[in-house]
């Protein structure tokens, strides 16, 4: 500690840490705060209500200043002591604002936007003590402390007034101020909750039926992956479909040949008969037997051809013989 003495003397003479939420508080406040909780004062009824023995007070408060947090505090006289320490503060945490500013105050977002006017120091301050006091209406059902009733026993000691009865009448103001923030903080934090659980419903599950965690492109790379995929599955497949420049079938085939064999057969036919007709009116002799000019016919065409000549040769031979 760079004092001998954390009770009424102002912040920037004591050391200071850092809290769960990024405030910068006396390291002080800290340890009384996590005494408080190891110890089971948030579910304590009338916590900051009661007042412990005055004895056993003076005495955690000697050894506070000496910087030593004394085992076995009874958890009213940690919550006297933290009340005793903002009641204490050379100036209140909310004196920077008037009493005004505080009683025009009748929704929660007016005293969301007056605590923006706050210096830092104070800023710090005031959210430590709000979620301080909302942690204890989380446990509303075991301590007897709602929103209402915390705030009450905080009011007097934000402040610091000359006059008993302004200084009473403000309360009322302050009470319902801080009752509006604590509200606030409370549903914040369940709307966090919500939120979380339902990021949390989102997750995948694996085959096993446990859930993991996953960003939100995941689900966009596996999507561009199964269209990636898909698209090599098509490429394949078009790379494996086989030409459709497969051959005829066979009864086509041979009704393909036997066309082109009588097809064949009958222009060898028509032009050996051309011939021999030309043939017979000069004489037998004179007999063209010239191969076609149509393409070779091959044996099955040959033979054919051989037997229209041999009928044809036999008709010249009768004409040849009636002459």
């Amino acid at each position: 500690m760079s004092t001998a003495n954390v009770f009424g003397v102002s912040t920037e003479s004591m050391q200071l840490s850092f809290d769960s939420r990024g405030n910068s508080v006396p390291t002080i406040l800290l340890l009384m705060q996590r005494c408080l909780y190891l110890q089971g004062g948030l579910q304590a009824e009338g916590i900051f209500r009661i007042n412990a023995g005055n004895s056993q007070e003076e005495y955690v408060r000697e050894q506070l200043n000496r910087g030593v947090v004394p085992e076995g505090i009874d958890v009213h006289c940690l919550a006297g002591l933290i009340k005793a320490w903002f009641r204490e503060l050379p100036t209140g945490v909310l004196d920077s604002l008037s009493s005004e500013q505080v009683m025009q105050c009748q929704e929660e977002e007016e005293c969301a936007e007056l605590v923006r006017l706050l210096p830092p120091t104070e800023a710090a301050l005031l959210d430590w003590a709000i979620n301080l006091m909302a942690d204890v209406v989380v446990e509303e059902h075991l301590n007897k402390m709602n929103a209402r009733n915390i705030a009450m026993v905080f009011a007097p000691n934000m402040t610091q007034m000359a006059d008993p009865l302004t200084a009473l009448m403000y309360a009322v103001q302050v009470m319902n101020f801080l009752k509006m923030l604590i509200i606030k903080t409370l549903r914040e934090r369940e709307d966090s909750v919500v939120d979380a659980s339902l990021i949390s419903s989102l997750e995948p599950f694996d085959k096993n039926g446990h859930q993991s965690p996953s960003q939100p492109t995941t689900w966009v790379e596996d999507d561009n992956a199964q269209d990636n995929e898909e698209e090599t599955e098509k490429e394949a497949f078009t790379m494996e479909e086989p030409v459709l420049e497969s051959p005829p079938p066979y009864h086509t085939q041979n009704k393909h040949v036997e066309d082109r064999e009588e097809s064949h057969s009958f222009l060898t036919s028509i032009t050996e008969t051309e011939s021999s007709d030309s043939n017979i009116k000069k004489g037998p002799k004179t007999i063209n037997r010239q191969p076609s000019s149509v393409c070779d016919p091959g044996p099955l065409e040959k033979t054919k051809g051989i037997s229209n000549l041999s009928r044809i040769n036999s008709r010249t031979e009768r004409i040849e013989a009636w002459r």
